[in-house]
This record gives structure tokens, sequence and C-alpha cells, in this order.
């Protein structure tokens, strides 16, 4: 079937296109998900829940839509909504914020960081830094998106994205470093 047959069939409530398109996507909207939460449980809660609504309104979309593409914003947004409801973690005084200056680092030998570990250090990070990093780095929002999304202001995004990068490049240096001495002292 193609994807103008799927979303027709999932239009009339299909249960087997549903289930194509269910098993097409669940990884990739459990990823995105799971950058965003950090916790196994809730993203594959959030998945369920993502495919539940899309089913539900998909009705409204035309048939030439990219289906993945659909369903991983609804998954987006519903992992948004969580973190909005559970806590409040993106608050910032508007009177605090502080442009802040980030050195660009010379990425010559990226080629020796996995793409795994650089998700692993955004990992890492305070979930508000996290959070932005992931939407803007990986899942391709931009800065209105983001701030649209998580009730900020633009600037409120752009400078919690500008001090997220500093952390991000800080821990990939100090890991750098630390691979340095460890093959140094290993020699």
């Amino acid at each position: 079937m193609n994807q103008k047959e799927i979303i027709a069939k999932c239009k009339q409530n299909d249960y087997s296109a549903q289930v194509e398109v269910y098993n097409s996507y669940k990884n990739m909207l459990y990823n995105s998900c799971f950058r965003i939460l950090k916790n196994r449980e809730e993203a594959e809660d959030i998945v369920h829940d993502a495919f539940i609504k899309g089913f539900k309104k998909i009705y409204q979309i035309s048939d030439d839509i990219h289906l993945g593409s659909w369903f991983r914003r609804i998954a987006i947004n519903t992992a948004l909504d969580k973190i909005r409801k559970d806590k409040n973690i993106f608050l910032l005084e508007e009177s605090k914020q502080i442009e802040a200056q980030v050195e660009e680092v010379d990425f010559d030998e990226a080629e020796e960081m996995s793409v795994d570990f650089i998700k692993e250090c955004i990992h890492k990070l305070k979930e508000k830094y996290s959070v932005i990093l992931t939407l803007y780095l990986i899942e391709d929002y931009n800065h209105r998106e983001i701030a649209l999304q998580l009730g900020l202001n633009e600037s409120t995004v752009r400078n919690q994205y500008a001090r997220g990068k500093k952390q991000l490049i800080e821990m990939i240096k100090n890991n750098k470093e630390h691979e340095f001495k460890r093959s140094f002292t290993a020699s």
C-alpha cells in the first residue's frame, strides 16, 4: 500500500492500516519522546497517546502529508505537554536573562565522537537545556516553534539554548581531555 492508500484506509478506521502505520513509526516516535522525557515508560506512554490522538484526528489531514512527520509532531507535542503539566522547569525571571556568549567548537575531530555520545551528553544536561537542545538540534524545531510549544518567550529559548550549548561544549571538551590523558597514561 502506498501512503495515500494507507491514509485513506486509516480515515475509514481500518485496523490493519493503523497497525501498519503504528509498526512503521513507533520506534521513531519513541526515540523522539525518550530524548525529551529521559524516561522509558513515560516515552512509551506518550507514543501510545500520540497514536490514539493521531488516529482520532486523521480525518483532518490531506492524503499527501507524510504520516511519520505528522505523528512525530503529535508525539513531541504530547511529550512537551507532559513536561509542562508535571513540572514547570522553564520559568526564568525575565530580568535575570543574560545573553550567553558561546564559543564555537572546532569539530575537526568530530568523526571520533559518535552521535550516540553527543546524545548521551545532551541527556546529561539539566532538563530545561536538554529539552531545548533536543528539539533544536535533533528534532529540527526552530527557536520560535520551541517557544510556542513551551509557552516561553523566544528570547528565553535562545538564552537557554545558548547556555545548554555552552555546557554541552564543555562536557565534550572535558571528555576529549579525559580521553587524551587516559591514552597518554596508558602508553
